[in-house]
């Protein structure tokens, strides 16, 4: 039996990297999946939809900007559309900027946290709503970062942002364990995706000689546990923030 048989959820940020890795590793333990990006992303999103189909699964791609209610609210919507459901949800979308924080214009610390906080916000309110309706529980996976948990140079508006996300997944776990949902944060570092594009050579060195596990991560490593916190195996787990850092934080 695989672990979501018979399930129907959305991921988010799912036209590469960790979001692509996610929809396919739920898909590959029996889920349905509403693959989302950006329209701007949709051929790398009809990748990861072909992929998933190829190898047996049902996904479909539906865009979504997720800083605007009404395609959060459209994204939840499509999915119940065509699977009369939602069990679970991976909200993944993230952007990231590099500057000291003195050097930081407005505008980019606002889109940083607009993307990465006011985004998950937005996914959980209509998620958890739609879950609730439905009075048949769920559990969602917000993605923090290793910067949730520690503050590393030159990343101000990125640490800052994924602390929040760290809050937004305790306060949704706590308010909404009555209703069988659970709601819980992985916190990925370095891993092979488009973010880690930004450090120079140097910093990536920096980062590796942090961790016990001496090397770059896959997004696939961080998509299984993804998976298996929305599974039952995960049952009595609820507000946790999960370092997938290679033991950084042990160290």
């Amino acid at each position: 039996m695989k672990l979501l048989e018979g399930r129907a959820g959305l991921v988010t940020g799912a036209a590469g990297g960790i979001g692509r890795a996610s929809a396919i590793a739920f898909a590959q333990e029996g889920a349905a999946v509403a693959v989302s990006d950006l329209e701007a992303r949709r051929d790398e999103g009809e990748q990861t939809v072909a992929m998933i189909k190829q190898a047996g699964g049902e996904a479909f791609f539906h865009p979504a900007d997720v800083t605007e209610p009404d395609d959060q609210q459209d994204l939840v919507a499509a999915a119940v559309a065509r699977y009369g459901k939602l069990d679970y949800a991976h909200n993944n979308a993230g952007i990231e900027h590099q500057s000291l924080l003195v050097d930081t214009e407005e505008e980019d610390f606002d889109r940083v946290i607009r993307v990465n906080l006011r985004g998950v916000w937005l996914g959980l309110k209509y998620q958890l709503a739609q879950m609730r309706r439905q009075g048949t529980g769920g559990a969602i996976v917000n993605t923090s970062s290793l910067a949730g948990l520690v503050s590393p140079a030159l990343l101000g508006a990125y640490v800052a942002s994924k602390h929040g996300v760290l809050g937004l997944t305790k306060t949704a776990a706590v308010e909404h364990a009555g209703d069988n949902i659970r709601v819980n944060a992985i916190c990925p570092a370095n891993l092979r995706t488009p973010l880690m594009d930004v450090l120079t050579e140097e910093q990536l060195e920096q980062w590796v000689s942090r961790m016990a596990i001496r090397r770059i991560g896959e997004p696939e490593e961080a998509a299984s546990v993804v998976v298996w916190l929305c599974s039952d195996q995960a049952s009595f787990l609820t507000g946790v923030s999960l370092p997938v850092d290679a033991g950084a934080l042990a160290k």
